[in-house]
């Protein structure tokens, strides 16, 4: 594959996404810079359509200003590490990834401390339960004994309860010693 890069602008809208999709779906990593948040929330829907086997990551803008006293959206942080997660942890073949003119000229944080920020676990293999709580205690969990709202882990016995930001709610980690066993 070579390092074409094509550069759009303009398409009539409809035929923009079935273009997206064409090129993803060849396997090509898509950058999709939309307008706004209404016309990038239309292009997802269209790729739904056209190309549901296709990766979309969505990365929004802020929802305020910089050194605003309002705090960002936490469902907006967490959907802009989701992505940058993904992106840092090696991209997929075949993604769009979808984002608006004000969150592509906002600052990000660089590959290695998004990295340092996220912690892999793979059923059917160790994971180092000091290092999990660490890793939990750095990013801000706050341990309790039953999860009910994103931020907090539990940890009873063989289980790991932990409710991390963003739309999936809660993720129970069954361990069988130090071996994760499923995770739902």
């Amino acid at each position: 594959m070579t390092a074409e890069r094509i550069l759009m602008g303009g398409a009539p809208e409809g035929f923009d996404a079935r273009i997206l999709a064409r090129e993803a779906a060849q396997g090509r990593p898509v950058v999709h810079v939309a307008r706004d948040d209404k016309r990038a929330e239309a292009m997802r829907a269209a790729l739904a359509v056209m190309a549901p086997e296709v990766v979309v990551l969505d990365f929004p803008a802020w929802d305020c200003l910089p050194y605003d006293r309002v705090s960002p959206n936490p469902e907006i942080s967490a959907r802009r590490m989701a992505t940058l997660a993904v992106l840092a942890d090696g991209m997929p073949g075949a993604f769009v990834l979808l984002t608006t003119l004000n969150a592509a000229t906002q600052k990000v944080p660089s590959r290695e401390v998004v990295r340092a920020a996220s912690f892999r676990a793979v059923v059917g293999e160790r994971v180092d339960e000091a290092r999990l709580k660490g890793f939990l205690a750095r990013m801000g969990f706050t341990p309790v004994s039953t999860v009910a709202e994103p931020g907090d882990y539990a940890l009873r016995g063989g289980i790991v309860d932990v409710f991390p930001p963003g739309p999936g709610g809660p993720i129970r980690l069954d361990f069988f010693g130090d071996v994760l066993d499923g995770a739902r």
